[in-house]
């Protein structure tokens, strides 16, 4: 399951990952999150070694909620080389997830 990660640790794990990294922005009380979360786990299990899977509750983390202009959950972010490579907001299947990871 994906590390929640906070401000203190995004620039380490995320920004500087050599990796491509998937963020899930996501909230507790939201359903499409719970709904996401299966999908989520499964890819990253089958992504493991090639990506870096981390969550961060826009409850708590309102700093990065604002810089990264985060207004629904759940979000997913792609980054790569330090800077946002993709985006997409709603619960995806897990194919969904798949094929749009395979493209980064």
């Amino acid at each position: 399951m994906a590390d929640r990660i906070g401000k203190e640790k995004f620039e380490e794990k995320v920004l500087k990952s050599d990796l491509p990294v998937l963020v899930d922005f996501y909230s507790d009380s939201c359903i499409a999150c719970k709904k996401l979360a299966p999908a989520l786990s499964q890819t990253e299990e089958r992504l493991e070694g090639s990506f870096h899977f981390y969550k961060v509750n826009t409850n708590y983390e309102a700093e990065l909620t604002e810089k990264y202009e985060i207004l629904s959950s759940p979000t997913l972010l792609v980054f790569r080389n330090g800077q946002e490579a993709g985006r997409k907001t709603g619960a995806l299947k897990s194919q969904e997830l798949m094929d749009w990871l395979k493209s980064f």
